[in-house]
C-alpha cells in the first residue's frame, strides 16, 4: 500500500470501523433478503450519507443484484463499492490562475477555517507562491492572534485591523496589499458567522462585494470549511453560504477525529460541491488534496 493509501486508511479509522464496519459484517456469505436490504439502508443512513443518497444507493445496487443475479450478501461488497466511487469526482487542477488569486475561507465557528488557512499557506508556499493573509475574524480578537502566530511561524505577512472593526475593510485592505507586494494568493480568513444568523449571513456578503470592488474579479474561490464531527448538521450549513456567497469548494476538517467521513456523499449529492481538501491531521501537512480512491479504500478498509 503506497503512502498516500496509508495516509487515507490511518485518518478515516474511526469512520472505517464504526459507520461501514457494520455494513461490513452485514455483507457476509448470508442469502440477500429483503431484510439485507432494509439492514443496509438503515447502517448507510447511520453512516451519513444522507436519505436522498442511500435511497439512490440501495436501488442501484438491487437492480444490479437483480441483472447480475446476485444471490449472496458478500457479493454486494464490490457493487456497494463501485457504486459508492462513481459518485466521487477527482479534484480539478486547483492550481490557481490568477494572480493575485484570492480564496475566501467561510464556514461556521468552530470548524477549523483559521487553522485550515494556516494549512493552505503552507502548501502555496511550498509550490513556491508568495502569500498575504487576511485576518477578518474581527469579532474574535483570538482568531485574529491565532492567524499572526500563524504568520510569524510561516513567514507569512498578516493584515488586521482593530478588534471588531469592519471585517469589509479589512478584506478589502487584504487586497489592496496583496496587489501592491506582489502576492499570489490571498487567504483571507472570515468571522465563524452561524448560518441561521441572517445579518451574519448579510455581512458575509459584503465582503464578498467589496473584495470585488479592490480587485476586480475577486474572490477567486470561496471555499467552506466544514467540520466532518457534525455529520448532516454540517449539510444545512453548507446550504446557508453557498446561497449566501457562492461556495465554490469544500475543506472538510477533522476526518481523522470523526466516525463520520459518509457527509461526502450526501454533500456531492446535495449540494453538488466538489470536495477539494481533507484535513487528516493537526500537522500543517496534514491537509491533504481530496482523493476519491484513497478515500473509498479508507472508509471500505474492513471490506
Amino acid at each position: 500500500m503506497n503512502d498516500t493509501f496509508s495516509r487515507w486508511r490511518n485518518g478515516l479509522a474511526k469512520t472505517s470501523k464504526s459507520a461501514f464496519g457494520r455494513v461490513a459484517s452485514l455483507l457476509g456469505a448470508t442469502e440477500i433478503t429483503a431484510e439485507t436490504w432494509d439492514d443496509l439502508e438503515a447502517l448507510l443512513i447511520q453512516a451519513d450519507l444522507g436519505i436522498a443518497t442511500v435511497t439512490d444507493i440501495i436501488e442501484t445496487l438491487q437492480g444490479n443484484a437483480r441483472d447480475l443475479g446476485l444471490l449472496h450478501s458478500d457479493e454486494l461488497k464490490d457493487a456497494l463499492r463501485a457504486e459508492l466511487r462513481s459518485r466521487l469526482d477527482e479534484v480539478d487542477d486547483i492550481s490557481l490562475a490568477d494572480v493575485p488569486s484570492v480564496i475566501l475561507l467561510v464556514g461556521v465557528n468552530g470548524s477549523g477555517k483559521t487553522t485550515s488557512a494556516a494549512k493552505l499557506g503552507a502548501r502555496f508556499i511550498a509550490e513556491g507562491k508568495k502569500v498575504l493573509f487576511g485576518a477578518a475574524d474581527t469579532f474574535r480578537a483570538a482568531a485574529v492572534e491565532q492567524l499572526q502566530v500563524w504568520g510569524q511561524r510561516l513567514a507569512i505577512d498578516v493584515i488586521s485591523g482593530q478588534p471588531e472593526s469592519d471585517p469589509g475593510a479589512v478584506a478589502y485592505n487584504t487586497v489592496q496589499a496583496g496587489v501592491a507586494r506582489g502576492a499570489d494568493v490571498i487567504l483571507i480568513d472570515t468571522a465563524g458567522r452561524l448560518h441561521t444568523r441572517f445579518n451574519l449571513m448579510q455581512e458575509l456578503e459584503k465582503v464578498e462585494r467589496v473584495v470585488g470592488k479592490a480587485l476586480p474579479g475577486a474572490p477567486h474561490a470561496v471555499w467552506l470549511v466544514m467540520d466532518t464531527t457534525t455529520g448532516q448538521n454540517a449539510l444545512q450549513q453548507a446550504r446557508a453560504f453557498k446561497d449566501a456567497v457562492g461556495v465554490t469548494g469544500v475543506i472538510l476538517t477533522k476526518l481523522d477525529s470523526s466516525a463520520r467521513g459518509g457527509m461526502v456523499f450526501a454533500i456531492r449529492q446535495e449540494l453538488g460541491l466538489p470536495i477539494l481538501f481533507a484535513g487528516l491531521g493537526e500537522k500543517t501537512e496534514d491537509l491533504e488534496i481530496f482523493n476519491p480512491d484513497a478515500f473509498i479504500d479508507g472508509i471500505l478498509a474492513a471490506f
